[in-house]
């Protein structure tokens, strides 16, 4: 496996090592002893699976409040996504700043998405799915959200938006006050 760090600090791309033959392929898409080198030791404690149907659809930007907050690995099994997080941690050097990149069945690349990071993400194709790893449960109420189009993280999504939910359209507007989670 191959963790890639990225421009905002403890995220990755992991890239499986794939072993095929004319058979097919394998690949294994987490070991705990492989993720400890990037400092993962928990445990995923939930997982969940979306299907996204159209493209341009958008989903998110989505995070869980203290004391629920979450690391999540995020996999497409069915089409392909923009992948997008934009760190909200207090303090942080990169603060508001967002990472995108696409992730597909087809190139098997996932993201590793460290506690304080927001998340969403824009489907590239029809029927897209994607599994997501969390190492806390989903609590009600202690979650929050960047509108998809704020201007203070400007978000560059490929296509034009599409089938956004009411309740990710109705996410505040960042203002100079917000000063992470």
């Amino acid at each position: 496996m191959n963790f890639t760090p990225i421009s905002l600090s403890q995220a990755y791309i992991v890239e499986p090592s794939v072993y095929a033959d004319d058979r097919g392929y394998f690949y294994r898409y987490f070991c705990k002893e492989e993720f400890r080198q990037i400092g993962h030791h928990g445990e995923w404690v939930q997982l969940n699976h979306s299907f996204t149907a159209v493209p341009g659809t958008i989903r998110g930007m989505h995070y869980q409040l203290a004391p629920h907050k979450e690391i999540k690995l995020v996999r497409c099994i069915a089409g392909g996504v923009f992948d997008v997080i934009v760190d909200v941690r207090k303090g942080s050097p990169t603060f508001l700043q967002w990472f995108g990149t696409e992730l597909s069945a087809a190139n098997r690349k996932m993201l590793y998405i460290p506690e304080g990071f927001a998340h969403g993400f824009q489907a590239l194709t029809d029927n897209c799915e994607l599994i997501y790893h969390h190492s806390a449960y989903y609590v009600k109420g202690s979650e929050g959200g960047i509108r998809f189009d704020d201007p203070m993280p400007n978000i560059n999504w490929p296509l034009a938006a599409v089938n956004v939910s009411d309740r990710d359209r109705q996410h505040p507007i960042l203002t100079i006050e917000f000063k992470g989670i």
